[in-house]
């Protein structure tokens, strides 16, 4: 899920150095399929927490491409799944809070209990 920001383009900037993601990874010693992810801005594909920042900018040195554009194009992406972690969750408590009060309905209403 690449962000709708901007389109950096970076595998292009990264071609035009002269820069194989082979030797970004043999100097970085970050694997080429996260590499990718970034040049992709595929985010969701990294591992998680300070490993992305780091590997971000590791990137943007390595095809010297200004790291701050890039990080803000990272902040971008967070910020957006945050929002839509926060949205599916708001969903799935919503849901919960139905189920919850049909259950307890159901426990309280007369036409529930059956006697015997």
């Amino acid at each position: 899920m690449a962000s709708s920001v901007t389109v950096l383009r970076l595998e292009e900037i990264r071609k035009r150095r002269g820069v194989s993601l082979e030797q970004i990874s043999d100097a970085t010693k970050i694997s080429t399929r996260f590499l990718r992810a970034i040049e992709t801005e595929e985010f969701e594909k990294l591992p998680g927490g300070v490993f992305n920042t780091n590997y971000i900018r590791q990137y943007a040195t390595a095809i010297d491409f200004a790291e701050d554009q890039l990080l803000n194009q990272y902040a971008a992406f967070e910020r957006s799944r945050l929002r839509a972690d926060a949205e599916q969750q708001a969903q799935c408590a919503a849901r919960r809070g139905w189920t919850v009060r049909w259950v307890d309905w159901l426990r309280t209403s007369p036409a529930a209990r059956i006697e015997y």
